[in-house]
């Protein structure tokens, strides 16, 4: 009875005592980045220096190194990790200009991986896409594209987002102004349809018909904001034009005015060129054979700089390992950051990662990854593992309320199907979870448009979501149990009516945009 007694007392005083430790952990983690932050610098360092990190760019190595720096100069072993190869492209200076029926310097961009305009500037008549009756129509209209610069979006209608016209317009003038888009929306697209080819493909052809370069619109539905991807065109150049000045020389050109435009596009090939993951490393004592990742998406398109896709989950990521390190240096799983390349062109360097290490992927404990813009987390789902509430729950007990009653959690939840990185390791039955954020207009203003960039972070939310981030990588560290891996039995498909099934592991593509 004594020694039961012994032990009992033993057990409870160990409990306290881990207790305490951890409310000291938990407060230095809030401390440290509440009152000596690093964000701004990184946001700093990572976006106004480095700038876009488009896959394939001498930029992306360059934030590679740079990571890899940073890391090194907290006491973190880091190290770039090839996994494939990419086109190697870098961008230059592009200058737009409307030289008839008058002069004026536009707004516009090249597209990522555009041809250049070559070693003098493309002068040349606008036209719009020609209207045909049919494919076979069309085909004889391709002539009079030969040497001019070819408008193949539809102009839109307002410049204001459907948010402006619901506050101030009268209900009849908005309700008009939806149905004059749908109708011209269904006229562009029966356009379209009539030449034979899709928006895949129609650039192509016009490029194979002598057109001197293509230009387009992709409105991302809020001031200011395009949608910057890549072109399609293999030797004349694809640009981008603001809404409002895609707008008026569509209306030059269909007015019959003959807009002429100059253009340069300067760009260089560079051939196949090494991608990385940066992978970060913080070794751990008592089970370092078992792994808590930190996840986050490196590589953005280059509109903008990527500031809120995904420069702040970088940020996120690396702000915690700093703090980490500090204040938990001695953690007892390995906590690994990884920065993944060419999520933007389907999760290729985390899928490969994965594919790379099972022997990783196999004894992962939880993967945080944090994607979507830089408010802070709002939701977490337990992404369709049965047990995900036991231990999400248990871990999140240590983040102050001020940031955990902020989040709303579903459990078991449904697993992703691959919208971000974290969606590769739940692939391979690993325990992944998506840290959801707060919306900030983030789809109209800052995803993969020409306006993401520093001022659009709200560094109060990113500096939430770092505490959070750290704390739950402590806790899921410092766990006795490993983490369950048993699946729910998933429901219908309400669209379909069929079971779900749970996602199928890919492999990467490991030689991008070279065919």
């Amino acid at each position: 009875m004594k020694n039961k007694f012994l032990l009992i007392t033993s057990f409870l005083f160990s409990s306290v005592i881990f207790a305490q430790d951890q409310e000291v952990v938990v407060q230095n983690i809030v401390k440290e980045a509440t009152e000596n932050s690093n964000l701004e610098a990184l946001g700093h360092e990572l976006l106004d220096v480095v700038g876009p990190r488009l896959v394939g760019t001498p930029e992306m190595k360059q934030a590679h190194d740079w990571a890899v720096n940073k890391y090194k100069s907290w006491g973190i072993s880091a190290e770039n990790e090839q996994w494939g190869e990419w086109r190697g492209w870098q961008r230059g200076i592009t200058h737009i200009d409307l030289i008839e029926p008058r002069v004026r310097s536009l707004s516009g961009m090249q597209l990522a991986w555009s041809p250049n305009s070559g070693k003098k500037p493309i002068i040349a008549e606008v036209v719009i896409l020609p209207e045909a009756k049919d494919s076979t129509n069309f085909a004889s209209l391709l002539s009079g594209v030969k040497g001019k610069l070819v408008m193949i979006s539809m102009p839109e209608i307002t410049g204001r987002p459907d948010e402006n016209w619901k506050e101030f317009a009268t209900d009849s003038s908005f309700a008009k102004l939806k149905e004059d888009r749908k109708i011209q929306s269904e006229a562009w697209s029966d356009r379209l349809t009539k030449t034979g080819y899709t928006n895949r493909t129609i650039a192509e052809a016009l490029e194979k018909a002598g057109a001197a370069g293509i230009v387009t619109l992709n409105w991302s539905r809020g001031f200011g904001a395009n949608k910057i991807f890549s072109a399609s065109t293999k030797k004349i150049p694809t640009i981008e034009l603001s809404l409002e000045d895609y707008g008026m020389v569509y209306r030059l050109a269909e007015y019959g005015d003959k807009p002429k435009l100059s253009v340069v596009a300067e760009s260089k090939e560079l051939g196949a060129v090494p991608a990385f993951n940066t992978i970060a490393t913080i070794k751990g004592t008592e089970k370092p054979e078992e792994y808590v990742i930190l996840s986050a998406h490196f590589d953005s398109w280059d509109g903008a700089t990527g500031a809120t896709d995904n420069g702040t989950g970088t940020m996120v990521m690396m702000e915690a390992m700093r703090i980490l390190k500090k204040m938990y240096p001695n953690p007892k799983r390995t906590i690994i950051a990884g920065h993944w390349g060419s999520e933007e062109q389907g999760l290729n360097g985390s899928r490969a990662y994965v594919k790379d290490h099972p022997e990783i992927v196999s004894n992962i404990q939880a993967v945080f990854n944090q994607d979507n813009g830089t408010g802070r987390v709002v939701n977490l789902s337990g992404g369709g593992f049965l047990n995900s509430y036991d231990y999400l729950g248990r871990w999140l007990e240590a983040v102050p309320s001020s940031i955990s009653d902020e989040i709303e959690t579903s459990f078991p939840g449904i697993p992703g199907g691959g919208g971000s990185d974290y969606a590769s390791f739940l692939a391979a039955g690993a325990p992944a979870f998506s840290l959801s954020s707060l919306n900030w207009s983030y789809w109209n203003y800052t995803w993969h448009t020409n306006l993401d960039t520093y001022d659009k972070i709200v560094f109060d939310d990113v500096r939430s979501n770092v505490i959070l981030t750290a704390i739950m990588a402590y806790m899921a560290s410092e766990d006795p149990e490993m983490t369950s891996r048993d699946r729910r039995v998933l429901p219908l498909n309400k669209r379909t009516g069929e079971q779900m099934t749970w996602p199928e592991a890919r492999d990467a593509t490991r030689k991008g945009g070279l065919d």
